[in-house]
This record gives C-alpha cells, sequence and structure tokens, in this order.
C-alpha cells in the first residue's frame, strides 16, 4: 500500500487544475538512474489497465505493476513550508537514499 498525505492530494489538484490536466492523474514511477541507481518520476497520464490507482475524491497516484514493487509501503507528502522540497517520498524499501531526494537504492 502506498499513502499519500492531505497535503500531497491538495498539491496534485492544485496541478491539475492549473495544468489542465483534470483528465489525467498524476503518476509515480521508479526509473533507472539518478547517483544511487534508481530515482522517482512524475508526471501526468491517463489510467492503463495494470495501473495501481491510489487516492481519494477524484484525486488519483498512478503507479505501474514494477514500481510497485519498489514503492510499495511508501508515503508521499508535500512539504510548502519555509525549507519544503515539494514532494516528498519517504521509501522503507530504499537501502540508501540521495540527497536530492529524487534517488535511492
Amino acid at each position: 500500500m502506498i499513502n499519500i498525505s492531505d497535503s500531497a492530494l491538495k498539491q496534485i489538484a492544485k496541478l491539475k487544475s492549473e495544468n489542465g490536466h483534470e483528465d489525467k492523474h498524476l503518476r509515480l514511477f521508479v526509473d533507472s538512474g539518478g547517483c544511487s541507481g534508481f530515482e522517482y518520476g512524475m508526471s501526468f497520464d491517463e489510467e492503463k489497465p495494470e495501473d495501481f490507482k491510489i487516492g481519494q475524491e477524484g484525486i488519483f497516484v498512478l503507479v505501474d505493476p514494477t514500481s510497485h514493487g519498489y514503492l510499495d509501503g511508501c508515503s508521499i507528502n508535500f512539504d510548502d513550508g519555509l525549507t519544503g522540497k515539494g514532494f516528498e517520498i519517504n521509501n522503507p524499501n530504499a537501502s540508501n537514499t540521495c540527497g536530492c531526494g529524487r534517488s535511492f537504492n
């Protein structure tokens, strides 16, 4: 299971509205690369039949089956405070993470 905080859901809704993506969902994925071996990615996309769909009240995050194996158990938050980094992914499956917050292994 992937947990999405209220602040992340609100930011996703805001981004959908501001960028004309009302008919799409935020896709969270894992790709090879980054300074630690894998990196997180996000984009707006249409739902595919094999996707995991997590969210509520019309705001959803899509995760493909391969990425889900790396992301199961993680939590997604959005921090826009004074030192906020934007979207933050806390992934208990990552053995190492990079200071950039986007890369892990």
